[in-house]
């Protein structure tokens, strides 16, 4: 019994220091509580500002280092990059006049190496089957030009007296409502456009020597691209060999791979367009006989050559087309030929071009867009026709270097080789190796 009030007296007297340690506390919150009463006038006169934003990292300064070091790398190599690019455009600016042949007898080669093949494969020596369709093309392009110019000569005096008419029937249409415009206005408006081609003669005079000038030059170019064309005909499968041997023996399989791609690119293009331009020039030459219009061969034709130039050829040659059908045959007729050149124009964006560029030139339209404008821009005609081939053969080289990168080896064919140089007693050769061969092994 003893113990037993001895533990009831201990826990009493725990309880008792509980309680008093819970009123000191409380006592001491309220004295806390009074304390920041009182100090609310000072807390609101100097209110603390606060953010949400996290305290910085200890990290934060060393990355924003590095990412700063890396955006600073980066800016510099695309600085280098640029100028470069820049270094290489006048660089061929300069030499444009040299790089034009070049270009335009490597497009010709592409045209004429079917048929050398075939005569060489048939035992003719590579100069006799060269020359041969060499000649057989030339007198084939002066056959065309001697069909289509006595048409231009024969049935040019009638589209000058379609146009004169025309411009009668505009002007009718002037000098009736709501215009209203009496023949003294007509004809003091043609006054002011005959005294302002009278000031400016001699600006004319300069632009006609400056375009007699151009013609001297580009027919220059064609004569240059023609002899050319010939030695790339005759000496056509040294080429790749020959640039294979100026590099080492690693990158001899991509110099003679990137070479046959671009070779069988531009090769895809002079034939996609051919096909694509071959079937515009036949239904629009069909309809424009069925319709009556004047110069059908010569819009055909133009309507041909104007493929090669995607999209902005079509739509040149349609618009010629439309204009003297306009001229010749009225309003009615000019509309139905434009609904004729769409519906061709359909047809080929939407059957032919899919199933063309399918293993062709696979290019956007808007790249192709893109390149035919920026052609046009820096070299006239001739930058408009031979910028879609430019920047598939850039397309080109840009996915055989991605290739690379990736590690996809893409200088091995789809049957397991690729070229190597060997050399023996009569030069250096171009063969085709298993790729498990060891370069120059």
């Amino acid at each position: 019994m003893p113990d037993e009030r001895h533990a009831e007296n201990a826990a009493e007297t725990a309880d008792d220091e509980r309680g008093e340690s819970t009123g000191a506390s409380r006592a001491d919150t309220g004295s806390e509580t009074g304390t920041g009463a009182e100090a609310g006038t000072s807390t609101d006169e100097h209110e603390v500002a606060t953010t949400r934003a996290p305290i910085p990292g200890p990290e934060r300064a060393r990355r924003l280092q590095a990412a700063s070091r890396r955006v600073a790398i980066a800016s510099a190599e695309l600085i280098i990059i640029v100028l470069a690019l820049l270094i290489l455009g006048r660089v061929i600016g300069e030499l444009w006049v040299i790089l034009l042949p070049v270009v335009l007898g490597l497009l010709f080669t592409t045209v004429l190496w079917p048929g050398t093949r075939f005569l060489r494969h048939h035992g003719w020596p590579p100069a006799l089957a060269s020359l041969v369709v060499l000649l057989l093309f030339l007198g084939a392009f002066g056959g065309i030009i001697a069909v289509i110019a006595p048409q231009v000569v024969g049935q040019v005096e009638e589209v000058a007296d379609g146009v004169t008419q025309g411009l009668e029937q505009v002007q009718e249409y002037l000098a009736g409502p709501p215009f209203n415009v009496d023949d003294d206005q007509v004809g003091n408006a043609v006054d002011s456009i005959v005294e302002s081609v009278q000031s400016n003669a001699q600006n004319i005079a300069g632009y006609a020597v400056t375009t007699a000038t151009t013609i001297g030059g580009l027919l220059i170019n064609l004569v240059l691209a023609l002899v050319l064309t010939f030695f790339f005909l005759k000496d056509g499968p040294k080429w790749v060999p020959w640039l294979a041997a100026q590099t080492g023996p690693q990158a001899a399989p991509h110099v003679a791979a990137l070479s046959l791609k671009t070779w069988r690119t531009l090769s895809e293009f002079i034939r996609q367009q051919a096909i694509v331009g071959f079937v515009d020039a036949f239904f629009i030459g069909v309809g424009l006989l069925v319709l009556g219009v004047p110069l059908v061969v010569p819009l055909a034709v133009l309507t041909f050559f104007g493929a090669f130039i995607p999209i902005i050829g079509a739509f040149v040659a349609g618009g010629f087309a439309v204009l003297i059908a306009l001229v010749d045959s009225g309003l009615t007729t000019a509309l139905i030929v434009l609904g004729l050149i769409i519906v061709v124009q359909q047809i080929e964006g939407n059957v032919l071009q899919p199933i063309l560029q399918g293993r062709g030139l696979n290019l956007h339209a808007a790249v192709v867009i893109l390149a035919v404008t920026a052609g046009a821009s820096l070299a006239g005609i001739i930058g408009a026709f031979l910028a879609v081939p430019v920047a598939a053969l850039i397309a080109v080289a840009y996915r055989y270097g991605r290739d690379v990168l990736d590690g996809n080896n893409p200088e091995i064919a789809d049957d397991g080789t690729r070229g190597q140089l060997t050399r023996d007693a009569t030069g250096t050769h171009l063969v085709r190796e298993p790729a498990d061969t060891t370069p120059g092994s």
